[in-house]
């Protein structure tokens, strides 16, 4: 999974979603360290976790995994969704943005409870009661990923238009008094608009993910997923929906699905499988040390030259990775945390104890699923010049880059 820098440039549908996927990456993947904390923690100290489970105390959870397990929710509920504010509030307008961007967080953080305290209006004989604390609120991550900038981008736009107009002495006053009152305004603005409009979009998400398990439709996910892959676009989906929907789910559940739609590395080593044992032969001298560095490092995108070397082998990807997807719908399994990077070990480490063996197993289903439909779809190697391969694969690994430049927002050559 890549890094994020600046936006990308271009015109076009591919470059306006390049442009919001490699945003919301770039407000999520710098805080993947407070996720995995939070996953790592999950795993370890929930009654269910690896520690209650080794010791046979799942029922009587020992108490230091009580204590320690206490700090899963103020995790993900509060300290998260304030590190998400503050680092899209950066991006946007250093470091004034990021605290304006924390500040507007956390009154769209508390948009639930204010809902709960006015009884919901919708059952004003028997008003829900509000929640003893914020950590028993669903994160509302996805307030996060919009207040942090929005709020910045206005103090961005105020220091600009105040530029110059302010007597000297008075900078550091009306710079803070400035931040303070546009920070405390979009934290209002949050509690009762923005709020209250992303929860209810997260329940309408929640509520269709829900249909689409309850349905054993989720694999259909893949056909999304795994194109928006091979073209850098996994991104948009995976840190502005998936991660969000998961982190939700995790923090009810203790695990979510939705971790695993994007981050399977078993779809990409089917494909590096078939294209080792029947792809054009002047390249399969390259495909294992591609294979090391997917499958064990979790860098994807060291397969999707192979993709874009042969088109069709898409179809292979988005069949394995539907295939994974089924076998985690069949047997409820999940992750506690976004596996990042998409790799075994990454896997293993985010992975429920109840739930390692069948999530590896998943995995095994995936590749083997791509390895056959990539062979058959390469002919079992019978069809590829050695020589036009080689140039063939050049040109992939050329368009791959192209690709990868666009969603890290570096101009495209000429």
């Amino acid at each position: 999974m890549s890094d994020y820098t600046p936006a990308a440039t271009g015109t076009g549908v591919r470059a306006r979603i390049q442009r919001g996927g490699a945003f919301l990456a770039g407000m999520v993947m710098p805080n993947l360290g407070a996720f995995i904390a939070f996953g790592l923690i999950t795993a370890l100290f929930i009654p269910t976790g690896w520690i209650n489970t080794i010791a046979g105390t799942t029922d009587d959870p020992l108490p230091i995994t009580t204590q320690i397990g206490s700090i899963v929710g103020p995790l993900i509920c509060i300290l998260i969704p304030i590190l998400i504010g503050y680092t899209g509030g950066k991006m946007v307008h250093g470091t004034r943005g990021a605290v304006v961007g924390a500040v507007a967080t956390v009154g769209a953080m508390m948009a639930p409870v204010a809902l709960q305290l006015v009884g919901l209006a919708l059952n004003a004989d028997e008003p829900a009661p509000a929640p003893a604390s914020i950590a028993e609120i669903a994160p509302n991550i996805l307030a996060a990923l919009f207040m942090g900038p929005f709020t910045a981008l206005l103090l961005k736009w105020w220091d600009r238009f105040i530029d110059g107009k302010v007597k000297g002495g008075f900078e550091m006053l009306v710079d803070n008094f400035s931040a303070g009152i546009i920070g405390g305004a979009l934290a209002v603005f949050g509690i009762y608009v923005i709020g209250p409009i992303t929860f209810w979009i997260a329940q309408g998400l929640g509520w269709l993910v829900n249909t689409l398990v309850s349905t054993g439709l989720l694999p259909l996910a893949s056909i999304l997923i795994e194109p928006a892959k091979v073209l850098f676009l996994n991104n948009a989906l995976n840190h502005g929906v998936l991660t969000p929907l998961g982190a939700a789910e995790a923090a009810e559940t203790g695990k979510s699905i939705m971790f695993m739609l994007e981050s399977n590395p078993g779809p990409g080593m089917g494909i590096l499988i078939a294209m080792l044992l029947f792809g054009p032969r002047a390249i399969r001298p390259t495909v294992p040390a591609a294979m090391v560095v997917h499958f064990l490092g979790g860098i994807h995108e060291i397969y999707f030259p192979y993709v874009l070397l042969k088109p069709i082998l898409v179809i292979a990807a988005i069949l394995g990775g539907a295939t994974g997807v089924l076998w985690e719908t069949l047997f409820g399994l999940g992750l506690v945390a976004p596996a990042s990077p998409g790799s075994i070990f990454a896997w293993i480490l985010v992975s429920p104890p109840d739930n390692l063996l069948l999530n590896m197993v998943g995995i095994v289903l995936a590749a083997a699923v791509s390895a056959v439909v990539g062979s058959v779809l390469l002919g079992f190697g019978r069809k590829e010049s050695a020589t036009d391969a080689a140039i063939d694969l050049e040109a992939a690994q050329e368009r791959s880059a192209e690709n990868k430049k666009a969603s890290k927002g570096q101009p495209a050559s000429a």
